[in-house]
Formats: structure tokens, C-alpha cells, sequence
């Protein structure tokens, strides 16, 4: 599991951006990759734990855990 901090998050739109720790670039993530309860969203600057997956345009974060 790789770890981040959440840069941003519109949880009207169900997407934000994570800032990798080890300095990669920012990865998208969707509402549907976080894990929890359904009503579980993430905050600006909240650490997260995640896993790299592959999206439509590239890397995003995928079972993200919220810490």
C-alpha cells in the first residue's frame, strides 16, 4: 500500500486528486475507490492509504483508505 495526503476532494462531483508521499504526481481518485460505508468521503488534507491502479487517462488511486 503506498500513502498520501488528499490535495483535493469535491465530494458533489465524487473525485479528487491524492498527493503521493514518495513524490509521484498527483493521482486522480474516485468516490467509488474509497472504502468504508457509502457515505464515507475524504478532506483536504487527510492521509489516505491507496493502492496504484490503471484509469481511462492514466494512473488513480484505487482502495483507498482513509486514516
Amino acid at each position: 500500500m503506498s500513502t498520501g495526503t488528499v490535495k483535493f476532494f469535491n465530494e458533489e462531483k465524487g473525485f479528487g486528486f491524492i498527493l503521493q508521499d514518495d513524490g509521484g504526481k498527483d493521482l486522480f481518485v474516485h468516490a467509488s475507490e474509497i472504502q468504508g460505508d457509502r457515505n464515507t468521503t475524504l478532506a483536504e488534507g487527510q492521509k489516505v492509504e491507496y493502492e496504484v491502479g490503471q484509469g481511462k487517462k492514466g494512473p488513480c488511486a484505487v482502495n483507498v483508505i482513509p486514516n
